[in-house]
Formats: structure tokens, sequence, C-alpha cells
């Protein structure tokens, strides 16, 4: 009878686990850019966040999710990329209209102009819209011819991960370009750090495909070079740090 009651307790303990441990892997993901939010938004300076990071996560993720018609993966990761893909545009959103209200040019750069030199850095938030929705559509139809092919889609799945482990290195170039990571919220980079070192064990503990855990592992350790590049250049300044009330920026230290 106590055996019994045991496994029931070790059962109801392992699927609060389970429960909890999915949540965290559905929305953990977003965690970090709250505090890079409300910073833009409080500071209505995006000059320190990288929205490249946003083009990689939205890219990684649209993939991920294409991926999932080939090879089976759990619920949850599905739902994390569907989630993140809501959470990098509203991002976008936010850093599209806070430039556009700094910008002193009266030109506007559209997606539709086909000019690779403005990629990524159009006037309006709709360009990008269009951009995310013209290479899902792209992307959807090639898997579609191609979904029987095993190669085409384990190359699919590693490119979904190994693209969102990449995710860092846009702002690892922005802070080397700046000598400086005035501006990026610390706090976000911790987070992606130990969500990363999270997400990478949760792989590795429900048997993913081995793309992702590989890629996770990668990731963690583009997390640590930015995390070297705070202590870096808060203890070797490369250039003055701005005073400017309007290019304050809020990067704490925790």
């Amino acid at each position: 009878m106590e055996d019994e009651v045991f496994q029931h307790v070790v059962s109801v303990f392992s699927t609060l686990v389970s429960w909890v441990a999915a949540g965290a892997i559905m929305f953990g993901g977003v965690v970090p850019y709250i505090p890079q939010y409300r910073d833009i938004r409080r500071t209505q300076n995006a000059e320190g966040f990288s929205t490249y990071v946003c083009l990689v996560l939205l890219v990684a993720n649209i993939l991920r999710i294409l991926f999932r018609f080939g090879r089976y993966y759990e619920m949850p990761l599905l739902w994390q990329s569907i989630i993140m893909i809501g959470t990098m545009l509203v991002m976008l959103n936010l850093c599209t209209s806070v430039r556009m209200a700094a910008e002193l040019s009266t030109k506007r750069r559209s997606f539709l102009d086909f000019d690779w030199t403005y990629f990524w850095s159009w006037s309006r938030f709709v360009d990008y819209l269009q951009c995310v929705l013209s290479f899902t559509l792209v992307a959807a139809y090639i898997t579609y011819l191609l979904l029987d092919s095993v190669l085409f889609v384990e190359t699919l799945g590693f490119l979904a991960v190994f693209t969102e482990a990449m995710l860092g290195t846009p702002q690892l170039y922005c802070n080397y370009q700046n000598k400086s990571t005035e501006g990026m919220s610390i706090k976000m980079v911790l987070m992606w750090t130990s969500g990363d070192t999270f997400k990478t064990g949760y792989f590795l503990l429900t048997e993913a495909p081995v793309q992702f855990w590989t890629c996770g592992l990668l990731q963690v350790f583009v997390d640590v070079a930015i995390l070297f590049q705070v202590y870096y250049y808060s203890r070797y300044p490369q250039k003055p740090v701005s005073h400017t009330v309007s290019h304050t920026t809020s990067a704490k230290a925790l």
C-alpha cells in the first residue's frame, strides 16, 4: 500500500515537473525581450538593439515549424516557435515606430522597392510583414515539393536550429562595431544564457533531434561571448559614454 502511494506521488510530481518544463520552454524564450522592450519604450531609443536579432529568430522559427511537417518533435517546441514569431513582430513594430519618429529624413524605404541597400531597414512595419510573409510562402512551397526527401527534411531541421544558434551574432557584431554594449539590456543577455542552457538540457532529456542540442550548445557559447563583451567594454571603455538624455539607455547590470 505504501509503495502504491509513493509511486502515485512520484507520478504526480513527475507530471507536474513536465508541465512546468513545457511551460518554461514555450514562454521562457520571450521573457528576455521584456526588459529590452520596456527600455526601448521608456527611452524612445532603439539604437542598442539589433533588429537583425528579430530577423534571425523569425527565419529560424518559421523553418522549425516547417520542419515538423517532415519530422515530429515535442508540441511545446512548436508552440515556442509560434509564440516567438509573435514576439519578434511586436519588437519590430516598436523599433520601427521609434526609429521613424527620431529619423529626420522624409524619404521612405519600402520592401517593394527591392533595394538590397536598405534590406531590413524599412520605414514601415507593414514592409517587414510583407517580407516575412513572402519568405514563409516560398519556404512552405519548397517544403511541400521536397517533403518526401529525407535529406531535405534533415537539412531543413539543421538550418532552423543553426539559424537560431546564430541569434546572438547580430548583437555580438553590433557591440563590436559600437565598441560598447551601451543600449543593450544586460538582463536580456543573462536571460538568453540561462534560457539557452535550460533549453539545451531539455533537448537532451527529451531526446530531441541531434540538430537541436548541438546548435543549442553553440547558442550558449555565443551568449557567453556577449557577456564577455559586457565585461571587456565596461572594464576597458573604447569610446566615451553618452550622457545625452535622448540617447541614454538602461542597460543596467543586475
